[in-house]
């Protein structure tokens, strides 16, 4: 699996799961889970704690697995990618649309002696 690279502000689309067919975008990380905007919302009942506030339903997104989600492009399309040293010796992140390569990020540096 390639889901290694996603990292917070990648388009992504939901392949399995309610949600299924839904682009979003990962608004967090943490572990093997990632929270994407508008996919995976619940409804909370929140209590109110004092005598000023009322109580209310909440909205709220909850996070996914991160095998669930796959990297796509401004259309929603789906995304393979490659890892591709440049001429400089940089990691880049290189997907084939069309036959034609484009880079879709480059990589943090790597560490030179």
């Amino acid at each position: 699996m390639k889901t290694k690279w996603i990292k917070k502000g990648d388009k992504v689309l939901i392949i399995s799961g309610n949600d299924k067919g839904k682009v979003g975008e990962v608004m967090a990380k943490k572990g093997e889970r990632i929270l994407v905007q508008g996919v995976n919302v619940r409804k909370k009942h929140m209590k109110s704690r004092d005598q000023n506030s009322k109580s209310q339903i909440v909205d709220m997104e909850l996070p996914i697995h991160i095998s669930n989600v796959a990297l796509c492009n401004a259309e929603g399309k789906k995304l393979k990618l490659f890892v591709k040293l440049d001429e400089e010796g940089d990691k880049t992140l290189v997907s084939f649309v069309d036959g034609k390569e484009s880079i879709y990020r480059k990589l943090k540096k790597p560490v030179r002696k």
